[in-house]
């Protein structure tokens, strides 16, 4: 399993009240993450986007496990949890430098013409991408 790594530096903006990292800056990291693990893998969301097609969430489900603050660096690290003929599923974990888990998450997305948002398989679009997301998939 393949596995993409991204730091984030956490700025002063990106926290509550408590200076801990407000829970909906995760969402924004998470498709940091991903759009890393595309371009680790050599393929570009925005050829993708230009070519006509767009790949929307469908599901976003996050477990918070311990607080970031101000000034800490987190890493962002991205997998293909499973890909299908629609659906591509990439897992996530959110973590301190040192390693302790700050989150999981899960992001269900699929792939749909620009135009009139009809779903298409990745298949059809990028044989290759698709390819390359079933062999470094989780769940084969």
């Amino acid at each position: 399993m393949y596995i993409s790594e991204k730091e984030i530096e956490i700025r002063y903006a990106e926290t509550d009240q408590m200076g801990v990292v407000y829970h909906a800056n995760y969402v924004i990291w998470l498709e940091v993450g991903r759009s890393q693990l595309i371009q680790d893998l050599g393929f570009s969301v925005r050829d993708m986007e230009e070519a006509g097609y767009v790949s929307p969430v469908m599901n976003v489900n996050i477990s918070y496990k311990a607080s970031l603050r101000y000034g800490e660096p987190a890493i962002v690290k991205t997998w293909i949890k499973s890909q299908d003929k629609l659906r591509t599923v990439y897992g996530y974990e959110i973590c301190h430098e040192d390693g302790v888990v700050a989150a999981t998450a899960t992001t269900e997305h699929i792939l749909v013409r620009k135009d009139n948002f009809r779903p298409i398989s990745l298949k059809k679009v990028n044989e290759a991408w698709y390819n390359k997301y079933l062999e470094i998939a989780e769940v084969q």
